[in-house]
C-alpha cells in the first residue's frame, strides 16, 4: 500500500499564506499524478491543483494566480504554496496521487488523511 502523509495546514488570516506538503511513500512504481482536493463543511470535494508525470498542471479557477502546486519527484512530495488566502478556502485539503504499483498498466489511486486550512476574515 501506499502511504499519504500531509503537513502544513492551520490558521491563518486572510491575505497570508501556508505551504501544504504530501509525502508518498511504499512501492510506488510511477506516480502518475498528485494534487490536492478541498471539501469544505456542506460541500462536496473539489479539485484545487494537480501535477502530472508529464509536467501539466491543472488549477481550479478559484485559486488560480494564488495557489502553486510543486513536486519533488526525488522525495515523492507535492506541496501547495497558498498565497493571498481567503476566507473561502478554508476547507480540510486533501492530498491525493494516482499510482501505477508495478510494470502493468493498471492504476491506483491513494489519499492522505487531510490536513486543515482556517482561514479567518
Amino acid at each position: 500500500q501506499v502511504q499519504l502523509v500531509e503537513s502544513g495546514g492551520g490558521l491563518v488570516q486572510a491575505g497570508g499564506s501556508l505551504r501544504l506538503s504530501c509525502a508518498a511513500s511504499g512501492s510506488i512504481f510511477r506516480i502518475n499524478a498528485m494534487g490536492w482536493y478541498r471539501q469544505a463543511p456542506g460541500k462536496q470535494r473539489e479539485l484545487v491543483a494537480l501535477i502530472t508525470s508529464d509536467g501539466t498542471f491543472n488549477y481550479a479557477d478559484s485559486v488560480k494566480g494564488r495557489f502553486t502546486i510543486s513536486r519533488d519527484n526525488a522525495k515523492n512530495t507535492v506541496y501547495l504554496q497558498m498565497d493571498s488566502l481567503e476566507p473561502e478556502d478554508t476547507a480540510v485539503y486533501y492530498c491525493h496521487v494516482n499510482v501505477r504499483l508495478d510494470g502493468r498498466l493498471l492504476r491506483y489511486d491513494f489519499w492522505g488523511q487531510g490536513t486543515q486550512v482556517t482561514v479567518s476574515s
